[in-house]
């Protein structure tokens, strides 16, 4: 079976060695890959949003299934362009991919569908957005509408932030389009929680939650980023609250897309926050979250590949999905710099120290290969991987291993998972 997987950073890696992992006999392509997929993938050198290149070396090489594992494809519809050639995709379509395509869209959806999120209101004109700074409490929340790299988010303690945020997003245009439209929100107190779904359309099967570490500084200082490490699962998501959840977010977001028209197969992210006034949703993705994907994954059981087609197939209800009774922690290994400025072309070393280890993991994102040597070629270059009976040994376990590797300029978080060593 010939598979193909859309994009080039450590949740790719990640989602490649879950496949080198089936049962099935497989040829594994990624594009455009990076240097750690190439050791169990062939890496073909295509952007992700050259849909007609992707779509031409699918069908040339007879691609079986392709799967898209990044948000920008999705939401200008890589899907539907690959479905109406006739290729087997996994990913929603662009129609579905607006859940995380447009802020505005999925506030105004969960609005709609009674699905509990924080207070908020659009804006599109930059005159608006300042007048209705006038009447609100601070701290507050501006979200890009459009996609902006997961870094389109920004707190404001009072109004002249408000001010200046607005026009970052609305005017300078930061993150370009993405600002055209804006959230304003209110501010949520409490603890994240990211809760990832396989849909098909109508069913819905839940993998292990996890947290995400998002700013750029121990103690949660600094920027915005892509995020610095994870772990999994949270001991912060109970049973009494995943069974709200159920009740009153998954399924119900599932059945406002069918009702919408935009019926959703794919990955459902839910970034959950858990407020003294219940849980509330913070936002959707509409694929794999990164690095969620790195402490996922490994202590999933099932075969992907099953899983995959049951959600392209709507059969998703006769999985039973199966995670390991263990815990998992990522530390993501940066450039220093990131998420602004940062040196690449670094020469990294050390990978021999993760060979024949089933419990730690060295995924590869902001990696190329240079000659003999692979060399840094991004902000967020390594998450290293840990998996242990417990949230305290793995969270251990995985610092001992960010010395196994080395790189001039490497930084990391050194407070990943610190939350957890009381609730372990």
């Amino acid at each position: 079976m010939k598979i193909l997987v859309v994009g080039g950073g450590g949740r790719e890696h990640a989602i490649v060695k879950k496949l080198s992992e089936s049962k099935r006999n497989l040829k594994i392509y990624v594009a455009p890959g990076n240097a750690g997929t190439e050791d169990i993938a062939t890496n073909v050198a295509i952007s992700v949003m050259d849909f007609e290149a992707l779509r031409d070396f699918a069908k040339s090489e007879k691609i079986d299934l392709t799967i898209i594992g990044m948000d920008d494809p999705l939401v200008k519809g890589i899907v539907d362009y690959f479905e109406a050639e006739g290729l087997r995709v996994f990913g929603p379509r662009k129609n579905a991919a607006i859940l995380e395509g447009s802020k505005a869209f999925s506030k105004d959806l969960m609005k709609k569908y009674g699905i509990p999120t924080a207070g908020y209101e659009n804006f599109s004109d930059p005159k608006e957005a300042l007048k209705y700074l006038e009447n609100v409490k601070y701290p507050i929340v501006l979200k890009a509408d459009g996609l902006a790299l997961g870094k389109g988010v920004l707190i404001c303690k009072d109004k002249s932030e408000a001010i200046s945020g607005i026009e970052e997003l609305m005017t300078k245009k930061s993150f370009g389009d993405a600002g055209n439209t804006i959230v304003i929100e209110e501010f949520l107190e409490g603890r994240e929680v990211s809760v990832l779904s396989f849909v098909d359309g109508k069913h819905y099967a839940l993998m292990t939650s996890a947290q995400d570490h998002k700013r750029a500084k121990d103690g949660d200082e600094g920027l915005n980023t892509g995020g610095m490490g994870t772990f999994s699962p949270s001991p912060f998501y109970t049973e009494e609250i995943d069974k709200y959840c159920k009740e009153h977010i998954y399924q119900k977001t599932v059945d406002a897309m069918r009702a919408e028209g935009r019926e959703f197969k794919g990955i459902i992210f839910y970034g959950l926050m858990l407020t003294d006034k219940g849980v509330k949703v913070l936002e959707y993705n509409a694929r794999f979250g990164d690095p969620e994907t790195q402490v996922v994954l490994p202590r999933m059981e099932n075969d992907i590949i099953d899983v995959f087609e049951a959600c392209i197939d709507g059969t998703l209800d006769k999985i039973e999905l199966k995670f390991e009774n263990n815990a998992a922690v990522c530390v993501v290994l940066a450039s220093d710099g990131y998420p602004l400025e940062y040196e690449k072309g670094k020469k990294i070393t050390g990978f021999e120290n993760f060979k024949g280890r089933d419990d730690l993991y060295c995924f590869h994102a902001g990696t190329k290969r240079e000659g003999a040597d692979i060399v840094t070629n991004g902000g967020r270059v390594l998450g290293i991987t840990a998996k242990a009976a417990t949230l305290k040994d793995a969270r251990k376990k995985a610092y001992e291993a960010t010395k196994l590797v080395d790189f001039e300029n490497k930084y990391m978080r050194n407070d990943i998972g610190i939350s957890i060593l009381d609730n372990d």
